[in-house]
């Protein structure tokens, strides 16, 4: 059969949606926590010429005495009128200096080099190393040069958890000058003397009997309970460890203590300080001051005042100016629009999540976890005039500071399950019911998860014993097995 090719013209109609860049960078600012907000903004007014910061608007007086319209009246001396207002004023409209700093403009001064040095003095030392930890022990040693190279080349491939994962042989190729791999296996026993005790294992049992070399006193239950029966141990299987050393079920419950409490699996980590990252919340939900509901803003850096520039909208418009200036000051112009509309888009946005979530999940505040509801996303969204992965892009990364504690944003959206009364629940309250039946039960005789489903099943909550496996992994929560005490 013959085919043909051939061009026509003809028109139609369809509708797409296209992602302007606008479009773009407001999903990018909207995603962003507060830390890196902060950075994002102090780029921008490098690069941007158009971009400044303003002054915060200060509200006049009958503003301030509008909002405290309607509370009962207190005398106060003109000291604590002062203080009142200064604490009104720093937690209303940020006034807090030290807090608000990467937004203050800077002002030079005669005190610059000062203040550096002042900052510098008080900013945290660099913590000691592992490796920087042992070589000083390490240099204190006295061996032959052979030897001495042979163990800092050992020290130098240790893990940050003290373990010796690479093969000697390795080891010996990669080493410059050179080790030969008898002189490495004659200088690992003396690094593995060096402290903390358990440094240059190969695994996890060599670590744990080198830990017991380093502890006084006969500690023969312990070494033949971690040389052979680790795994039992694991899993809690005391009567047949004991039925395989001899030893009693008690004595062998008073070793396995004494590892728990003296041993560590990871003693390089004992070297050094491990810091974990600081959580900023960029939303502030507290119980309000007038009253009994919750107040609702945002915590300080994610309402940077922003604006354009006078003298650089102007040379945008003048005719005056050659064409590549014009569309160089208009660049920026649009540019500097642009983020300041996604700035605001950020803070309407999250505003309002905050504000929903503080509405839905009202007896969280009152409760705890317990009293948290099914919360979806994708019913907030349709609530809120907007799609799914907005509300998503919203609580992304994103902390709230609660009256029990920081939490992330996405915390809140959960999805649960009906009572036989009608009344949904959320799936974190069914964890914390999990949480409260192992805690309450009899360690002799604990709860397996069939026992447990039956007991949330019996006050109206339909459960299968493959979700509270499930619950209870995430909650870690070991095994009936793992959890029974001899």
């Amino acid at each position: 059969m013959a085919q043909y090719l051939s061009q026509t013209l003809g028109q139609q109609m369809r509708m797409e949606q296209r992602l302007t860049p606008q479009l773009i960078q407001s999903m990018a600012v909207l995603q962003k926590p507060v830390a890196e907000l902060e950075a994002f903004i102090a780029q921008a007014l490098e690069s941007n010429a158009a971009l400044e910061l303003a002054e915060p608007t200060v509200p006049a007086p009958e503003a301030m005495a509008a909002e405290t319209a309607g509370e009962p009246a207190v005398a106060e001396s003109p000291q604590e009128r002062g203080f009142s207002r200064l604490n009104r004023f720093s937690r209303d409209y940020d006034f807090d200096g030290a807090e608000r700093a990467p937004f203050s403009p800077r002002r030079a001064s005669d005190d610059d080099g000062d203040a550096k040095m002042a900052a510098m003095a008080n900013t945290a030392g660099r913590g000691i190393s592992l490796q920087e930890h042992l070589l000083n022990q390490w240099s204190l040693t006295e061996f032959d040069e052979q030897l001495r190279r042979g163990g800092e080349a050992i020290i130098n491939r240790l893990d940050p958890d003290g373990y010796l994962r690479v093969p000697l042989a390795e080891i010996a190729e990669s080493a410059r000058p050179p080790v030969d791999v008898p002189t490495l296996e004659r200088a690992l026993p003396s690094v593995q003397e060096l402290e903390p005790a358990g440094i240059g294992a190969r695994d996890v049992v060599e670590c744990l009997l080198l830990q017991l070399d380093a502890l006084p006193g006969d500690n023969t239950i312990e070494r033949t309970i971690v040389r052979t029966h680790l795994d039992d141990i694991t899993h809690n299987r005391l009567p047949a460890i004991a039925k395989a050393t001899g030893f009693s079920t008690g004595e062998i419950a008073e070793a396995i203590k004494a590892i728990g409490s003296a041993l560590y699996l990871h003693p390089g980590y004992l070297v050094g300080q491990r810091s974990a990252p600081a959580i900023r919340p960029d939303v502030v939900i507290d119980y309000a001051e007038t009253g009994g509901g919750l107040s609702v803003r945002l915590a300080r850096g994610n309402m940077p005042h922003l604006r354009i520039r006078d003298d650089v909208a102007a040379l945008a418009r003048s005719k005056e100016n050659g064409k590549e200036t014009r569309d160089f000051a208009r660049k920026h112009v649009e540019e500097a629009a642009a983020l300041i509309d996604a700035v605001h888009f950020r803070r309407q946005r999250l505003l309002e999540v905050a504000r929903a979530i503080a509405e839905k999940q009202r007896e969280f505040f009152d409760l705890g976890p317990s009293g948290l509801k099914v919360l979806r996303m994708g019913d907030l969204a349709q609530e809120l005039g907007c799609d799914p992965s907005t509300i998503s892009r919203t609580v992304a990364d994103k902390y709230v500071q609660t009256p029990r504690g920081i939490f992330p944003l996405r915390y809140f959206f959960t999805g649960g399950t009906e009572t036989h009364d009608g009344e949904t629940v959320g799936w974190d309250r069914v964890k914390t019911r999990v949480r409260e039946l192992v805690d309450g039960e009899d360690r002799a005789d604990p709860l397996n998860d069939d026992q447990i489903a039956a007991t949330i099943k019996k006050e109206g909550i339909e459960i299968s014993r493959r979700t509270v496996a499930k619950y209870r992994q995430q909650l870690n929560i070991a095994s009936a097995r793992q959890r029974r005490q001899y």
